[in-house]
């Protein structure tokens, strides 16, 4: 009886000893790594079905890229343990609250929308990342230093606007704005599919890092092993009725007196419909 207790005892020592072993090296993997526990990340392909996107007579559908980097994503993300949901997995329109009903259907979980640029001037190019509510940032800031430094485009900065997703969603949630389809250089990357990949790569990268973001920047903004530096934004929903107004009657009285003075350096954004994303 005795000589039963004392293997008993062994055993349980033995077990008690390998779980402590794997849950100390886990919990190095983790904080090495920078990830979070798996939570859920719900992916919206921009656009889809009737809805093109971009601007009329625009070449490459803006839906096909927004869906082939969204299933990009999925993969990559459901290949490192987190359950992923997708918005829409096929060329369907989802209207805009059927997208934030499901996003807010689940609580530990972080909304990601993937979208395209698009303005008249074909010159226009660049990264950029939207947010809303303040818990956001940390998560747009993540995502916007990952593929803002993966992707050869200028980087055009994080931006908080008040767009449908992000104004309507529970959760952290982001717009990510994969360059310019309007811009011949952009428009040839985002048709590669070689491009695409590295940008789901650089998206799941950011969705993985996202509470590595520092608290605060400092004038370097230079990433260490430990933290990524907290993106300043322009805030763009500040902008009142009035102070655009005034510019519109500026701009027009300005072209009159100078027909062949350039047009202002407004943001990309601003060209879009209030009603639309992306």
């Amino acid at each position: 009886m005795r000589r039963n207790s004392f293997q008993i005892g062994l055993s349980a020592a033995g077990l008690l000893i390998t779980f402590l072993a794997t849950s100390s090296h886990a919990a190095k993997s983790s904080r090495s790594s920078g990830d979070d526990s798996p939570i859920t990340v719900v992916i919206d392909a921009g656009h889809g079905g009737h809805d093109r996107g971009g601007i009329p007579g625009q070449r490459v559908a803006e839906k096909d890229m927004t869906l082939d980097v969204a299933l990009r994503l999925r993969n990559i993300l459901s290949a490192n343990g987190y359950n992923v949901v997708m918005t829409r997995s096929t060329d369907v329109f989802v209207p805009l609250g059927g997208r934030v009903a499901i996003a807010n259907s689940y609580r530990n979980a972080v909304f990601v929308c993937i979208h395209f640029n698009a303005t008249p001037r074909s010159g226009a190019s660049g990264i950029e990342t939207y947010f809303y509510s303040r818990n956001s940032l940390p998560l747009a800031s993540a995502i916007h230093y990952y593929v803002a430094g993966g992707a050869p485009s200028e980087n055009r900065g994080v931006r908080r606007r008040g767009y449908f997703v992000l104004r309507k969603t529970t959760i952290p949630a982001v717009l990510v704005e994969c360059g310019f389809l309007t811009n011949p250089t952009e428009a040839a990357y985002a048709q590669s599919a070689p491009y695409r990949q590295k940008l789901a790569e650089e998206i799941a990268a950011g969705v993985r890092r996202r509470n590595a973001v520092g608290s605060s920047f400092g004038t370097t903004r230079v990433a260490t092993a430990e933290s990524i530096p907290l993106q300043p934004y322009i805030d763009q929903t500040k902008v009142s009725s009035s102070k655009k107004s005034r510019s519109k009657r500026s701009h027009k009285k300005s072209a009159r007196k100078k027909k062949s003075s350039s047009k202002g350096s407004g943001s990309e954004a601003s060209a879009k419909s209030s009603d639309r994303e992306g």
